[in-house]
């Protein structure tokens, strides 16, 4: 089985404009699809994978223009500034969940299989999703799937986890898809339970705030004409995306100058969102909602 396959991986790549002997971030590693075509351009360059899940260290690239860094990208200027590197060209990331990761039944994000109620990326840490189920109140099991969910009758999801916890803990990806059949109907129940499971594994690996954490940090490596490129999956983390690049902050507030000119870090490469070929989409269906962001950091 193969760990990834990688999305948009010509447009990604192709988006950096890859100068063979600058510096370059593939924030998220995974199966290394995109970092080995992102390889394969430089000569005297180096390029970084950065990933905080155990499996993905097996498919780090034996090469010495590529360093493997465990660990969050969240904390993408900190490992830059630990080797000495002040500045990069590009910065990639592809925010999607890797096939490895829904297709192991052990690592529980997928109602698709039985398995434990994990959802952790990095396993290291001690909270899953188990932990979020069996131990969170009401009010914020409700602020869990609806902010994270967009889950409109978030209150009584949340409620009926609660009085079923109380008649036994919730430890299985099983156990939770019984609980969500209950509020949806045939026709809506994939997408529904895909709301329930987006929402906990966000909590779980606290993924908002290492977006915001990573754009930020980002921006400040990147070099005045380096590229940023980021491919999302899902509203909360696209807009996210969209309102940094639009103005450099992640809620969208726009600065502007003295004669009311726009002040932004970025130029936009493609000034509409790219969305994968129907070639692309015949060879990976899972590749369906993704959307591709190339923008440019200004002098």
């Amino acid at each position: 089985m193969m760990y990834h396959v990688p999305v948009l991986l010509h447009e990604s790549v192709e988006g950096l404009n890859i100068n063979p002997k600058g510096v370059y971030i593939d924030a998220t590693f995974g199966g290394g699809g995109h970092s080995t075509a992102i390889l394969k351009q430089l000569d005297g360059g180096h390029l970084f994978g950065f990933d905080q899940d155990d499996d993905a260290r097996k498919n780090a690239l034996q090469s010495e223009q590529f360093t493997f860094v465990y660990h969050n990208f969240a904390y993408v200027k900190n490992f830059m500034q630990y080797y000495g590197i002040p500045q990069v060209d590009g910065i990639l990331a592809d925010l999607g969940v890797s096939s490895h990761h829904f297709d192991d039944a052990e690592r529980g994000f997928s109602f698709r299989f039985d398995g434990p109620l994990d959802m952790r990326m990095d396993r290291s840490v001690k909270k899953s999703a188990a932990n979020v189920v069996n131990e969170y109140d009401e009010l914020s099991l409700t602020a869990v799937f609806k902010n994270y969910g967009e889950i409109a009758n978030a209150r009584r999801l949340a409620q009926e986890i609660i009085a079923r916890r109380k008649e036994a803990p919730i430890l299985t990806t099983g156990d939770l898809k019984q609980i969500g059949t209950k509020f949806c109907n045939p026709q809506t129940e994939s997408k529904y339970l895909s709301q329930i499971f987006q929402a906990l594994r966000i909590e779980v690996n606290h993924e908002m705030q290492a977006l915001k954490d990573f754009l930020e940090g980002g921006l400040q490596i990147l070099r005045p004409g380096g590229r940023f490129v980021v491919i999302t999956y899902h509203s909360l983390e696209d807009r996210m995306v969209k309102n940094f690049f639009k103005s450099g902050n992640v809620n969208g507030d726009v600065e502007q100058d003295f004669f009311g000119n726009v002040k932004t870090p970025f130029t936009l490469i493609s000034k509409k969102v790219i969305v994968p070929s129907d070639e692309e989409l015949e060879r990976n269906n899972r590749a369906r909602s993704a959307k591709l962001r190339i923008v440019e950091k200004n002098g």
